[in-house]
């Protein structure tokens, strides 16, 4: 997150999530999150997104692409994602703003739940030349 402060970078930015979920949602550290029964990975993730789609909003992000995944093309054989997403904001602080949101704070335990394993990449939007 520091190297995301520190970036010279301005304008717009897109993050690419790469997602793989458990095959069952681990609440240990959030267990005021839990369900009353146990529920998937993909079924906590759903419940972040649902939590965090007005806070996205607000902070002027959205969600530009979702799509599953599965093995690369090229790429790591080992590596499998289950769903890949690209969501834009205004900008870094924009980014920095949502995820250091009280609201959002609260509702990341689904995440963290849901997912086995992930990446996050943030790049700048360019031209071709």
């Amino acid at each position: 997150m520091e190297a995301l402060r520190a970036s010279p970078a301005r304008g717009e930015v897109v993050m690419l999530n790469l997602l793989r979920f458990r095959a069952h949602a681990d609440y240990a550290h959030t267990p005021s999150l839990a369900p009353g029964e146990p529920i998937s990975g993909q079924a906590a993730y759903r419940k972040y997104m649902a939590r965090t789609g007005a806070i996205l909003a607000r902070r002027g992000g959205e969600v530009v692409f979702l799509g599953e995944g599965g093995a690369f093309l090229i790429g790591p054989e080992q590596e499998q994602w289950d769903l890949a997403m690209l969501v834009r904001y205004p900008s870094r602080e924009a980014f920095l703003a949502f995820i250091e949101d009280g609201e959002y704070q609260a509702v990341l335990g689904h995440r963290t739940a849901a997912l086995a394993d992930s990446r996050l990449l943030p790049m700048n939007p360019r031209a071709l030349k």
